[in-house]
């Protein structure tokens, strides 16, 4: 089922929160020029679609100081499979985010320490998971491009406007270039 596109107001909406997480309904609804329960009524769409999770703070874990951020690709044993594997990676507070992949190994763990040499208990801790083979830990020298969504909030706004401009669905469209 293709997803149902943001349009303007939805990606000025997101834009507004994710640079203000604090205001209020009311004042969005200024700013936007649009009335309250227009703003209300976009946001509860939003969360009930899954494109706006949640509304909490965004909380750095070197501030709390674990400044070593390390990746961490992990072989499992297929039998078992991913989910308990995972499940018990869960339960380790230094492990932020557990992917399945593909490629040479089965999951990458984002994980966090206070040092290196916390980094190595931590990872320690990650091994002795039941299920877990082998690790190969790569540690993070700096973040480049810090995690972000506000692009695709605004290229999917941007492809649902021209869409209802041409009078066509924006998952209807197709890629110029033959989608190079």
């Amino acid at each position: 089922m293709p997803a149902e596109p943001v349009d303007g107001l939805d990606g000025r909406l997101i834009e507004l929160l994710a640079a203000e997480p604090r205001i209020g309904v009311l004042e969005a609804s200024r700013r936007l020029g649009v009335a309250r329960g227009t703003v209300q009524a976009r946001l509860d769409r939003l969360a009930r679609r899954g494109i706006v999770r949640g509304y909490g703070p965004d909380v750095d874990p070197a501030a709390l100081g674990y400044g070593v951020t390390a990746f961490v690709t992990l072989q499992i044993r297929q039998p078992g499979g991913h989910d308990p594997v995972a499940e018990r990676l869960a339960a380790i507070p230094e492990v932020i985010e557990a992917h399945t992949i593909t490629g040479p190994g089965d999951m990458l763990c984002r994980i966090v320490a206070r040092s290196n040499q916390d980094l190595q208990r931590v990872i320690d801790l990650v091994v002795d998971v039941r299920g877990v083979e082998r690790a190969s830990t790569v540690i993070s020298l700096a973040t480049q491009v810090p995690y972000r969504t506000l692009p695709l909030v605004r290229q999917a706004a941007r492809a649902a406007e021209a869409a209802r401009r041409a009078g066509t669905p924006a998952d209807d469209r197709q890629p110029r270039n033959g989608g190079r």
